[in-house]
């Protein structure tokens, strides 16, 4: 997905050239008339230089003329700024970096000359937004602005220029400490409150960040301030509030399309569908050849369930952008909304087909990695296993940067397919081949869980560990115990889990775990707690309102309440199994057996392989008298919970199962006897 920030660091020497204050007199004789007409007469000439095409002549005279100036009163440091930017208006770097080297090395206290070097020294940086960093001129560029400082300490100009530097070279310590001292110096300035932000955000500290840029927004709303908080919020995953700074930014500037990009963006993200939509559709009306417009407006019809006008949508984006991946996969989402596996596959597999080629570039390796991917991915979600782990493997084979992820979804899709024994001889030949792989090793480690090898999977998540997923770590920590049974260590886990845990987003997932333990404890009220936390935070949360309503059908108790909260859970995804048969079960609880019936057949559609869905079925066959098909449900169940993993058996629900399957054959005998 395309990012659509609108604040971001442009090329570095564009963020920087920014006029000088001037600096408090040194204490020595300046010339002050003398630098004035000098200055003045040099801007002249820099005019008459630009108007005539850098006429040499006038360049040449610019340039002495901003140099007497210097001489005369070196501490008149914006001449020197004048000056530089005079050198790359005329495209005389190498002779500006020749003239002033030489002062330096004449003179290593001439900041001036340090300046000028500097700031061309930035100049040659590159366009950071790109990636595009010469770190030679980068580090020259720091050495001479750490110089300037260590002998100007009330520079203000220089430590902002510093600290952009050191952000530019991921130096989050340098940079801070830079911008501090700019704020030392100017404690309200509003460049260097946004640069520290900058900074926080890059460490990951957003409260900070936020504080910040919100006190810089109250006091100064321009575009560029309110755009940053906007950022800002984006980086805490918070888009509604970052859509309300937008808002305000939208004032300043209504006409910005990359504003209102990132507004709708941000709608969209918040879940505010028809907000989000009017916007993307006035874009398109703006610019009818807008293919990324075109494309969100088709997502928003599509998880509006309007599925002809999303495929109008993305048809007109696919005339215009055929070969767009983005493209491609929309299309697979729309038929996956529709339900419509097969289709997804095969139009998936239709481009993979199209595209092979012998050798690919960087970038069409790229795109046929993602496509592969999402191709094994529809094939397991199919429980087409073996198709998927031969798209896996291509995958592998055709990126080797990509052969241990490759390699994780082959020993997870045969973990899928309760192949544990294949599972676990891949997994340890991958954990060979890639011993240091984090994603390998949560893979292997769930696979050792769901054998009972608790222990070791445990060890093997604590390698992970390195201080920056640790939240990560501990919530796999957490489904590892919970795979064991231990609920006692899955609950500390929980614990520093949520410690870590700083956006609304990752809040959820700590009340769902922790609601999710306790049901498994029986501690029923304190579960419902959790996820009406949950659900106090986030009212749409599908996989919350599906859990809590389930648990609450199960246990028949408020059945009513129950089924509205599943219902919402299916219009959000209907084509989920786990939830169509919580729905169906709720109307089982409720009598309603045709219903009943109906949800859970669609549930095995799309979840075959779960023991429950068909005792379910089983269990309403056995309601409707319908006893020979019953007792088909119940020995499949009895089957799948045989072969499921060690983590999953339930020995209570088996034995019930058992039960109803050994009455139903008794009384199934009993009817075919008295038939005869």
């Amino acid at each position: 997905m395309l990012n659509h920030r609108v604040f971001r660091i442009v090329a570095i020497a564009a963020a920087i050239a920014l006029p000088a204050l001037p600096q408090n007199p040194q204490p020595k004789p300046a010339d002050k008339a003398s630098s004035y007409y000098n200055f003045s007469m040099g801007h002249l000439y820099a005019e008459l230089a630009g108007a005539y095409g850098n006429r040499g002549e006038y360049l040449n005279q610019a340039i002495d003329h901003y140099r007497s100036a210097l001489k005369a009163d070196p501490t008149a440091t914006f001449i020197a700024e004048e000056l530089s930017d005079l050198y790359v208006q005329a495209g005389r770097l190498r002779e500006a970096v020749t003239d002033n080297e030489a002062a330096v090395r004449d003179n290593p206290n001439d900041l001036n000359a340090r300046r000028i070097l500097g700031r061309i020294y930035t100049r040659l940086v590159g366009d950071t937004q790109q990636g595009k960093v010469n770190e030679n001129m980068l580090q020259k560029a720091i050495e001479q602005y750490t110089k300037i400082v260590s002998s100007d300490a009330r520079d203000l100009d220089s430590w902002m220029t510093l600290g952009r530097l050191y952000k530019v070279a991921n130096n989050s310590v340098e940079a801070e400490k830079s911008f501090r001292k700019a704020l030392d110096i100017e404690p309200e300035n509003e460049e260097a409150m946004t640069g520290l932000a900058m900074v926080y955000s890059d460490l990951g500290d957003n409260k900070r960040a936020t504080e910040l840029l919100q006190k810089v927004a109250e006091k100064s709303p321009n575009l560029r301030t309110l755009t940053s908080l906007a950022g800002a919020y984006e980086q805490m995953r918070d888009y509604s509030l970052a859509a309300e700074t937008l808002k305000k930014a939208m004032t300043l500037a209504p006409d910005n399309a990359n504003l209102r990009r990132a507004l709708a963006e941000n709608l969209l993200r918040s879940e505010r569908y028809d907000d989000a939509l009017k916007i993307y559709e006035d874009l398109v009306a703006d610019e009818p050849k807008d293919v990324e417009s075109l494309l969100r407006v088709s997502q928003i019809y599509r998880q509006q369930r309007k599925f002809d006008k999303a495929r109008e949508a993305s048809d007109k984006a696919k005339k215009l952008a055929p070969d767009s991946v983005e493209i491609v996969y929309n299309e697979v989402g729309l038929y996956e909304a529709e339900g419509k596996t097969e289709e997804a596959i095969q139009a998936l597999k239709s481009v993979v087909d199209q595209t092979a080629k012998r050798t690919y570039s960087a970038a069409e390796k790229n795109s046929r990695a993602m496509l592969l991917e999402r191709l094994g991915l529809l094939y397991r979600q199919n429980e087409q296993y073996e198709e998927a782990n031969q798209t896996f493997r291509e995958l592998g084979n055709l990126d080797a940067s990509m052969a241990a992820r490759a390699a994780a979804q082959v020993v997870d899709t045969l973990r899928q397919a309760r192949d544990y024994k294949k599972a676990e001889d891949e997994a340890e030949a991958a954990a060979k081949k890639w011993p240091e792989d984090r994603t390998l090793r949560v893979v292997r480690a769930n696979l050792l869980a769901d054998v009972g090898k608790t222990n070791e999977a445990v060890a093997e998540i604590k390698k992970t560990f390195d201080g920056k997923n640790d939240r990560e770590g501990h919530l796999t920590l957490a489904q590892i115990y919970e795979k064991g049974k231990n609920y006692t260590e899955m609950a500390k886990e929980v614990d520093a889990a949520e410690k870590l845990s700083t956006t609304n987003e990752e809040k959820e997932a700590i009340y769902f775990m922790r609601g999710a333990m306790l049901e498994k404890q029986k501690k029923h009220e304190a579960s419902e707690a959790e996820f009406k936390k949950l659900l106090a935070m986030n009212p749409n949360s599908a996989s919350a309102l599906n859990y809590l309503g389930y648990m609450l059908a199960d246990r028949n108790v408020r059945v009513p309440e129950a089924l509205d909260m599943i219902r919402k859970a299916v219009e959000q995804e209907p084509m989920n199994g786990a939830y169509l048969d919580s729905l169906g079960w709720a109307y089982f609880r409720m009598g309603k057996l045709e219903e009943a019936e109906k949800y859970l057949k669609q549930a095995i559609e799309k979840t075959s392989k779960d023991p429950t869905v068909h005792d379910h079925l089983g269990d309403v066959y056995a309601k409707r008298g319908n006893l020979k098909e019953a007792v088909t449900q119940w020995e499949i169940s009895l089957k799948l919970w045989q072969v499921s993993s060690p983590s999953e058996q339930d020995p209570q629900e088996v034995a019930k199962v058992q039960k109803k399957l050994e009455s139903g054959r008794v009384k199934l005998a009993k009817e075919q006897a008295g038939k005869r």
